[in-house]
C-alpha cells in the first residue's frame, strides 16, 4: 500500500503521530534532566515505535529508516548498555527533527526524502555503545548500504521459514490490497500464535527482562488480546501487532544479544501457527525449562493471549487496558472545519438572539419577553458549549519550549530552567496555533537577552541557573500569558539614551516618558539594546512583529522590569476569536463597534477640562494629559462636521479612553449605545485591508456596524 492509496488511514496516521512527536521533544528534554527514568525510556521507545509502525503500513521506509535507528538507541538506554549524555541527545534530537521534516513532508502529501546518512550512522554507534564516528561520507554510505544488506539478508531468513508469510501474501497481491477476510483471517492467526513467541527470548534474558519486554513493544498484548477476546472488534493494540507483523521489527541483524532478542520478541505475531521462530532454531535450547510445555499449553487455551500462571503484575496490567478501551469509545475525532461551521450557525444565533432581546424589550408584552430571556439564556448555554468543543490547552504551545530552552542555552554557554505553570488552561484553537511564533521570540528574548552567564550569576550572588516562568491562566473572558525570568532586567536610562540615538525621540521627549513607556520603546521596529548582533538577536526586528500579532488577535502586552532582577511580560488574549464584547457607540449617524478589551474607562465631555498642546488637543484626566482624537473627523471622510465648525462639539458628547500598549488616548464620540456582544464577520473585497477597520458586525436592531481596530486607526490617522 503506497501512503497516497487510503487518505483515511494516512490522515490517521498524521493525527496520531503528530501528537506523538509533540510529546517527544518534551520528553527528550525531561530525559536529560532525569536520565535514570525507566518510566520516560520506555515512553519515548514505544513512541518511536508507534511512528515507525504506522509509517512501515504506509510504506515510508526513509522515515521507518531513521525511526528505527533511534528506537535502537532507546533499547539498549532502557537496557542499560549506554547511557544519556547531553551529546547523545544533541544525535537523538537531531534525528527527531529529521524526523518531524520527513513528518512535514507526508503532511504535504511528498514521499520523504531520507535522513542524512551521517546521522543514521551516528545513531547506529551509539547504539552499539561507540563514539559517533568522525568518517567520510563514502565510508558512511558504505556502512549503511552494508546495513541494509544485513537487513534484506535476514528479511530473507525469517521470509524463507514462513516468518512473514502473511506480510508476503498482501505484499504479493496484484491489487496491492488486503480484503475484508484475509484481514479478519490474519488477526486469527495473530491472536492463536503467541505461544511460540515466549521461546523466541534470548537465554540470556531474565523472566522479568522478556515479561517487560513483550509489554512495552507490543503494547501489552497480553492484557490487550484477552480484553478483546470476547469482542470481535481490533483494539489498538492489536492493531499495532499487526503492524509489525506486516512490515517487521528489530531488522538489524548486527546488534548486540539483547537487541536480536529485541527483534525476535517483537516479531512474536506469526502467521502460520506450526512454524518454528527463526531465533529458537539457534539461539534456545530444546528445553528452557520444566514449566515450559505447562505454560505454552495454558497459552493455546487463552487464545495465545496470556500465560497460564499470570503474576500479580499480569493482572495489574489488564486493568489500564480496559480503561482506555472504554476511555476511547467515549472521544470522536472530529473535523476541525464542522467545528467552525458549527460556530458560524451558533454566530448568527447570536444575532437573532441580539435582535430579539432588543424587540422584546420595546415591545411591551410580558410574555414575549419572558421568552426571549428564556431563549437568551438557552443561546448564551449554546455559546458556551460549542465554543468548548474548540478549546485546547495552550500545552500544545508550551511543550515546545523546552526544547528551544534547551538548544538555545547550550549554544549561548548558559544555564537556564524552564517552569511551566497552567499548561491545562484552555484556548481558542486558532488562538493556539496564532500564539506559537509570538510566545517562543519572547522566551529566545528572555534566554538570549534575560539571563546572565553562569559567572556573572555568581558574581551577582544569584545561582548558577537562570530561571525563566511561562505561566497561562485565565481571569473572566480573557487569558493572561506571564513570561518571567530571573536575570539582569531592563534599566529606563539605557532605554531612554539609546531612543535618542537611534533618531526615535529627542532628549526633552525622552526624559519625560515613564519607566512603563520606557519599556514599551522595545516594541518599536528597529529598537534593541545589545550592541552586538548574533544569529539569535540584535538586529531589533522581532518585537514589534510580537506586538502587532498580539494587537491582530485584538490582545494587550504590557512589560515590567526591575534592573539586577528581572523582567515579565504580560500578554492578555480573549478566549476566542470568534465572538467579541464590544462598546457600540454612534458617530453621526453610523454605528461602530469597538472592543472592550481597549476601553478602559468613559465620561462626559468637559469642554473646560481641554486645551491644545503643540496642535494637538488633550483632555486633562487625573492630573494626566490625553491626546483627545474626534472619530467624526477620521470616519466621516476627512470633513469635519456638516456645521463647519472645525471639529467643536457639544456639551452632551462622550470621551471614551482606550489603551493602546502603555499609551491612553481619548475618542470623542456622538452617542453610547451600550455593551454588545457581536459576531465578527470578515470585511468584503473592496474594503478588505482598510486601516482602521477589523471586521463588521450585525447590531440588534439589524443595521450593519464596523469594528474598529484602535491601533491601526491611530497608526494611520494620528501619525
Amino acid at each position: 500500500m503506497s501512503f497516497i492509496d487510503d487518505e483515511e488511514i494516512l490522515e490517521d496516521f498524521l493525527l496520531e503521530a503528530g501528537e506523538i512527536l509533540e510529546q517527544l521533544s518534551e520528553q527528550l528534554v525531561q530525559l536529560e534532566q532525569q536520565p535514570d527514568d525507566k518510566n520516560l525510556l520506555n515512553a519515548i521507545f514505544r513512541g518511536f515505535h508507534t511512528v515507525k509502525g504506522g509509517a512501515g503500513f504506509l510504506q515510508l521506509n526513509n522515515l521507518v529508516d531513521c525511526c528505527h535507528e533511534t528506537e535502537n538507541l532507546f533499547d539498549q538506554l532502557r537496557n542499560g548498555h549506554c547511557q544519556v549524555s547531553s551529546e547523545l541527545m544533541d544525535v537523538v534530537l537531531k534525528a527527531l527533527d529529521a524526523i518531524n521534516a520527513m513528518f512535514d513532508q507526508v503532511k504535504e502529501r511528498q514521499n520523504p526524502d531520507a535522513a542524512d546518512p551521517e546521522l543514521l550512522a551516528s545513531l547506529a554507534a551509539l547504539a552499539n555503545g561507540e563514539v559517533p564516528p568522525e568518517q567520510s561520507a563514502s565510508g558512511i554510505s558504505q556502512d549503511v548500504t552494508q546495513a541494509r544488506q544485513d537487513e534484506d539478508l535476514m528479511q530473507q531468513i525469517e521470509a524463507s521459514t514462513g516468518a512473514v508469510e502473511g506480510a508476503a501474501e498482501v505484499e504479493g497481491d496484484a491489487t496491492d490490497e488486503m480484503t475484508d477476510e484475509e484481514f479478519e483471517a490474519l488477526l486469527d492467526q495473530l491472536q492463536g500464535k503467541t505461544a511460540g513467541s515466549e521461546q523466541s527470548a534470548s537465554p540470556s534474558e531474565n523472566a522479568s527482562e522478556h515479561e517487560e519486554r513483550q509489554s512495552n513493544d507490543a503494547g501489552e498484548g497480553a492484557a490487550a488480546s484477552l480484553g478483546s477476546a470476547a469482542s470481535d472488534e481490533i483494539s489498538d493494540d492489536e492493531f499495532e501487532a499487526l503492524l509489525d507483523a506486516l512490515h517487521g521489527e528489530g531488522r538489524h541483524a548486527g546488534l548486540p544479544s539483547t537487541e536480536a532478542s529485541e527483534s525476535s520478541s517483537d516479531s512474536q505475531p506469526k502467521p502460520a501457527g506450526n512454524v518454528t521462530p527463526f531465533p529458537t532454531s539457534t539461539d534456545a535450547p530444546p528445553a528452557s525449562s520444566p514449566a515450559e510445555p505447562a505454560k505454552t499449553e495454558a497459552r493455546q487455551q487463552a487464545g495465545g493471549a496470556a500465560s497460564a500462571t499470570p503474576r500479580p503484575e499480569d493482572k495489574v496490567a489488564a486493568a489500564p487496558g480496559k480503561k482506555e478501551s472504554s476511555s476511547a469509545d467515549t472521544t470522536v475525532r472530529v473535523d476541525t472545519r464542522r467545528l467552525d461551521e458549527i460556530m458560524n450557525m451558533v454566530g448568527e444565533l447570536v444575532l437573532v438572539r441580539n435582535r430579539l432581546v432588543r424587540l422584546g424589550s420595546t415591545a411591551g408584552n410580558e410574555v414575549l419577553s419572558k421568552a426571549v430571556g428564556n431563549l437568551d439564556l438557552v443561546t448564551a448555554d449554546l455559546q458556551s458549549s460549542v465554543m468548548k468543543t474548540r478549546m485546547q490547552p495552550i500545552k500544545k504551545v508550551f511543550g515546545r519550549f523546552p526544547r528551544v530552552v534547551r538548544d538555545l542555552a547550550r549554544n549561548l554557554k548558559k544555564e537556564v530552567n524552564l517552569e511551566l505553570l497552567g499548561e491545562e488552561t484552555d484556548l481558542d484553537k486558532n488562538l493556539v496555533e496564532a500564539l506559537a511564533d509570538p510566545l517562543v521570540h519572547l522566551v529566545r528574548n528572555a534566554v538570549d537577552h534575560g539571563i546572565e552567564q553562569p559567572e556573572e550569576r555568581e558574581a551577582q550572588g544569584k545561582a548558577r541557573q537562570g530561571t525563566i516562568l511561562l505561566a497561562a491562566e485565565q481571569e473572566g473572558d480573557h487569558i493572561l500569558l506571564t513570561i518571567s525570568d530571573d536575570g539582569h532586567g531592563m534599566d529606563p536610562d539605557v532605554l531612554r539614551r539609546k531612543a535618542v540615538e537611534k533618531g526615535l525621540l529627542d532628549k526633552d521627549a525622552a526624559d519625560r516618558l515613564s519607566d512603563a513607556e520606557c519599556f514599551d520603546l522595545i516594541f518599536a521596529p528597529g529598537f534593541s539594546t545589545k550592541s552586538q548582533i548574533s544569529d539569535v538577536s540584535g538586529r531589533g526586528v522581532g518585537m514589534d512583529v510580537v506586538k502587532t500579532k498580539i494587537s491582530q488577535l485584538n490582545g494587550t502586552i504590557a512589560i515590567e522590569s526591575r534592573p539586577g532582577k528581572g523582567s515579565r511580560i504580560e500578554i492578555k488574549v480573549p478566549l476566542t476569536l470568534a465572538i467579541m464584547p464590544t462598546l457600540m457607540i454612534m458617530v453621526r449617524d453610523q454605528t461602530f463597534a469597538l472592543p472592550l478589551a481597549n476601553v478602559h474607562e468613559i465620561f462626559n465631555l468637559d469642554l473646560r477640562r481641554t486645551h491644545t498642546v503643540d496642535g494637538q488637543q488633550v483632555v486633562t484626566v487625573r492630573d494626566k494629559s490625553l491626546p483627545l482624537f474626534h472619530l467624526g473627523q477620521w470616519l466621516g471622510h476627512g470633513v469635519a462636521n456638516d456645521s463647519g465648525d472645525n471639529g467643536k462639539v457639544s456639551d452632551d458628547a462622550n470621551v471614551v479612553i482606550v489603551n493602546v500598549g502603555a499609551q491612553r488616548v481619548g475618542f470623542v464620540v456622538d452617542t453610547l449605545i451600550g455593551q454588545e456582544e457581536v459576531v465578527i464577520k470578515p470585511l468584503g473585497r473592496i474594503l478588505h485591508g482598510t486601516a482602521g477597520m477589523a471586521g463588521a458586525t450585525i447590531t440588534g436592531d439589524g443595521r450593519i456596524a464596523v469594528i474598529l481596530d484602535v491601533p491601526g486607526l491611530l497608526k494611520r490617522y494620528a501619525a
